[in-house]
């Protein structure tokens, strides 16, 4: 009985390594524990779009099933904690310097924001706390982050309806611009989803920075411009433009040039939001898939 060399190890009997791997590939088996290349990854991901969908919008109903006011929540939660807020900064410590619709300006803040930290704390936690999950199937494990994202967004939805009604409720008139209003939306949900797929990397790799990061979203809170405009406050032209243009902050000031008559739309703006919307979201992609070959083993 002779011995089979090193090319017939661990493959078919009869069939070198490299036949069996042409064999399997031809019938569209794949060997586990290898990162795909990345163009198949995308296609993995879009097979995968409706999974995502479902995963998203179950985990949203789920939400608020056991409360008696259901999904009602949705909306009552943003307006209280807007109520609460607008009662401290607004009232009790009057930082309403340079905004004559303040209510307007808070709340559209405030709930932009309040989208924007639950995708980043939740996010950086979708990979290991669903470890189970990703070791019994087999799947795209970027979806875990970006459906996460999309979650947050369903729960979002129905207070940035809100915040339509309160401008016009405190006197801001309907304008061209309003039709930037999804658009403005649509890029916050990407730099979002680009943090949160970032922070989920990260946590995976180092664990204790899971504790980090509802750290740095409080920290993100109170310097991005959420209950005041940063220019007359930051008293420092080079503050001023660290803090305006930081992503949280100007996905803020995007969303009220859509709403507000008193900030309208200026190209810079814009152009910077979408900026962080593709390099966080790119950057955060190609960093998850670069490791997809490790989830699941730690």
């Amino acid at each position: 009985m002779t011995s089979g060399g090193p090319d017939q190890q661990g493959s078919l009997p009869g069939l070198s390594s490299a036949e069996a791997a042409a064999l399997a590939q031809r019938h569209g088996m794949e060997q586990v524990g290898v990162r795909p290349p990345l163009g198949t990854y995308l296609r993995q991901l879009w097979r995968h779009r409706s999974f995502l969908l479902t995963m998203s919008s179950a985990d949203f109903v789920a939400r608020h099933q056991q409360n008696y006011l259901g999904q009602v929540w949705a909306v009552l939660n943003p307006l209280l904690l807007g109520a609460a807020y607008f009662l401290i900064f607004g009232l009790l410590l009057n930082v309403t310097r340079g905004v004559d619709n303040y209510v307007a300006f808070l709340l559209i803040g405030l709930f932009s924001f309040i989208f924007i930290s639950a995708g980043m704390n939740y996010g950086a936690k979708s990979l290991i706390g669903n470890l189970g999950l990703v070791r019994a199937l087999r799947f795209p494990r970027v979806v875990l982050p970006i459906s996460v994202t999309a979650t947050e967004l369903f729960a979002a939805l129905p207070a940035y309806a809100v915040a339509l009604v309160v401008v016009l409720l405190t006197g801001e008139r309907p304008t061209w611009a309003w039709l930037l209003y999804p658009v403005a939306i649509g890029i916050t949900f990407l730099v979002t989803c680009g943090l949160g797929m970032l922070a989920a990397r990260i946590v995976y790799v180092v664990r204790d920075a899971s504790n980090l990061v509802p750290l740095i979203t409080r920290m993100l809170r109170y310097v991005s411009g959420v209950f005041f405009v940063i220019p007359a406050y930051a008293g420092n032209e080079v503050v001023n433009i660290v803090l305006s243009y930081q992503p949280v902050a100007v996905c803020l000031t995007m969303l009220r040039q859509c709403l507000m008559e008193e900030f309208p739309p200026t190209p810079e703006v814009w152009l910077v939001a979408a900026g962080w919307g593709v390099l966080l979201s790119v950057t955060g992609l190609l960093l998850f898939w670069r490791g997809e070959a490790t989830y699941g083993r730690q």
